[in-house]
């Protein structure tokens, strides 16, 4: 399957309901030979247990593999499907053990490496989770200079630009974001700029206007909120001061998506609320308790929030569940 696909394919392959003695034939033929055009060696002494989930795009193909541990080899015959794109393999978490240009490296959690698909190579998966990309060589090509130097050399994964080019991939697939046509463009580029900056890595980043590096900054300011949304203290200057970038800066980020830091804030403890007093033990928690728990210091305003967001007071929201029972 090449990153030139026109339109968006998802392929799934699990051995979960196989026999066990068409396991192996069947991962090696319709998965290995067919999708992925490599050689597939089982490594493990127990049966063969493996579940893949790949998505291609228009410049973009992925790949979140776990199972057995198992060898993959692009040999010289599988070289004649002409791709030639790069491949960015990330171990999250687990172990991997990566050949190719005479070079033997070991990867393991939070661990990146791009290999090239038009060289022979081998890919030893270990354990845990692996996840790939593959995007084409000429976009990379127009990104970074002496792409070839880059290859199967480490990615410092305690860099600016590889923290941010991991929060935005786990954003836009968590999203099915690929699965979006008005999207698909957009996010594709983003994602070859930053492979690019986290490949070359990147010095910090700063306050870049540059469109991939804003929507990695901003996926990475929500997710900082979504994590810490229930302290009380927690503030524009907080969140800025943590991503690296100035208040005002942060606050352009948010408005970007049309909502502010505060509407941001607020609709988090608010829908956790919600979810507090609507579960089942809802009545052994005081109203009260509940808005400090989610982050409200002032319960009045609490109150007034909530009733402004579903049309009912707390009080008026738990009734109306014990009723319902």
């Amino acid at each position: 399957m090449h990153t030139d696909a026109a339109n968006f394919v998802s392929y799934r392959f699990s051995t979960r309901d196989l026999p066990e003695r068409i396991r192996i034939p069947a991962w090696r033929e319709h998965f290995g030979r067919c999708v992925v055009h490599a050689d597939i060696e089982p490594l493990s002494d127990i049966p063969l247990q493996a579940d893949a989930s790949l998505q291609s795009v228009q410049g973009l193909r992925t790949l979140a593999l776990k199972g057995t541990s198992m060898r993959f080899m692009r040999l010289q015959a599988n070289l004649a499907d002409g791709d030639d794109s790069v491949g960015v393999i990330f171990c999250a978490p687990g172990r991997s053990q990566l050949s190719q240009r005479g070079r033997d490296v070991e990867l393991r959690a939070g661990d990146a490496i791009a290999i090239l698909h038009s060289e022979p190579a081998s890919v030893t998966y270990v354990d845990g989770l692996q996840f790939g990309l593959a995007v084409p060589r000429e976009a990379l090509e127009l990104r970074v200079a002496n792409l070839e130097s880059l290859v199967m050399r480490p990615i410092g994964h305690r860099t600016e630009a590889f923290r941010l080019f991991s929060v935005y991939l786990r954003s836009i697939l968590k999203a099915r974001a690929l699965t979006a046509p008005r999207l698909r463009h957009t996010v594709v580029t983003h994602i070859h700029d930053l492979v690019a900056l986290a490949l070359g890595e990147c010095p910090a980043l700063g306050e870049s206007s540059a469109s991939a590096v804003v929507a990695a900054r901003h996926d990475a300011a929500l997710d900082y909120i979504t994590i810490h949304f229930q302290d009380p203290g927690l503030s524009v200057q907080t969140v800025a001061r943590c991503q690296g970038i100035s208040p005002r800066y942060l606050q352009r980020l948010m408005a970007s998506s049309g909502t502010s830091f505060t509407e941001r804030l607020n609709e988090l403890r608010l829908q956790r609320a919600l979810k507090l007093l609507t579960e089942s033990h809802a009545g052994r928690q005081r109203i009260s308790d509940i808005a400090l728990a989610v982050g409200f210091s002032d319960v009045s305003h609490f109150n007034r929030l909530f009733r402004t967001r579903f049309g009912d007071s707390p009080r008026g929201v738990r009734l109306a569940r014990k009723e319902a029972d």
